[in-house]
């Protein structure tokens, strides 16, 4: 038989977890044995466990950077880069699916509506914006990743960059393969703006986000896909996930100098400002939903949930790098 207050002491490190492990580290101890103690007075408090949940909560938003002002200067502004990182990635991922989805209309025909056309012309332009942001902010992190391998504390990056590492590989190499064996917009029919969009990024957009669609809800049209084709939906996602996860955990340990932060700052600042454009090429589309001729730019539930997900990753990425710039500035010394 279990002692009750072991029990309750069991309960009150899992409420505990609802907290950041920054929160833990610093008032862990002394929270979890109040909570202990008021557990075994109340055992089934439902007003105690909605509070915990709640303060957990707005602890890690806190911690995350998006409010108050628990974090200092330095911890606020790598906090809302990693938000922003974070944010960008889930951005992508809908955006990318949506506007490869057009792409593959494109083609085949010119769009039939207006809004189509200035939509993938938006999208198209963000997504060039977006690879100059991702290399420029890369650059100075590449040198520093390579100072720490050569000279530094190397231990700590080698597992983060080796999921970094693998997840890229995969993903780049199975949307290669899959983007050149089963693209729909192969043998599509020349006309004047096809060469807007590259087949060859096209086919790699398709693949890399094949999995974001509604054939999982449909299983009985998803059993006859290839199983090669099912396999690699599932495993793509683990892929993108890999590489974001180690990426941002390598971030998050780096040594990184004041100036590289601010300079990473204002690359969010900018990147949130490119969702912006990218976002309403997306929406000017969805929201039409004019004539397609052929089906080819038929828009979907999918394509509904993916400006949502946008929308919802632009709001946060826009709120922390707002704050990570107003902690830049703090942080810059006065003379």
């Amino acid at each position: 038989m279990i002692d009750p207050a072991e029990a309750a002491s069991r309960r009150a490190e899992r409420l505990v977890r609802c907290y950041p492990r920054a929160w833990r580290v610093r008032y862990g101890e002394e929270f979890t044995q109040f909570l202990a103690d008021d557990i075994a007075e109340r055992p089934h408090s439902v007003t105690r466990t909605a509070d915990v949940l709640r303060s957990g909560t707005l602890a890690r938003v806190t911690y995350a950077g998006l409010a108050g002002d628990a974090l200092e200067p330095q911890q606020q502004m790598r906090a809302g880069l990693g938000v922003v990182g974070l944010s960008a990635s889930a951005f992508l991922a809908a955006g990318v699916a949506i506007w490869s989805q057009l792409a593959i209309g494109w083609q085949w025909s010119s769009p039939a509506t207006t809004a189509t056309k200035v939509g993938m012309l938006m999208m198209s332009g963000a997504i060039l914006a977006f690879v100059l942001a991702a290399v420029l902010a890369a650059l100075p992190l590449a040198w520093v990743t390579l100072r720490e391998l050569v000279s530094g504390d190397r231990r700590r990056l080698v597992l983060p960059l080796i999921a970094v590492s693998v997840g890229t590989f995969v993903l780049v190499t199975g949307s290669i393969h899959f983007g050149q064996h089963g693209w729909p917009g192969t043998r599509g029919h020349p006309w004047s703006g096809r060469g807007l969009v590259p087949g060859s990024v096209a086919r790699f957009a398709w693949a890399a986000t094949l999995s974001i669609t509604s054939y999982w809800a449909h299983p009985g049209r998803l059993a006859s896909f290839p199983a090669a084709e099912i396999a690699w939906m599932l495993l793509s996602p683990l892929a993108l996930a890999a590489a974001v996860i180690g990426a941002a955990t390598t971030f998050r340990r780096l040594p990184l100098e004041p100036r590289v932060l601010r300079f990473e700052s204002w690359l969010g600042l900018t990147a949130a400002i490119v969702m912006v454009g990218f976002l309403t090429g997306a929406s000017s589309w969805v929201i039409s939903n004019g004539p397609d001729p052929h089906s080819l730019f038929r828009v979907g539930l999918i394509d509904f949930l993916g400006v949502t997900v946008m929308a919802a990753a632009l709001t946060l990425a826009y709120r922390a790098a707002h704050r990570t710039l107003g902690a830049s500035r703090r942080h810059t010394p006065t003379t």
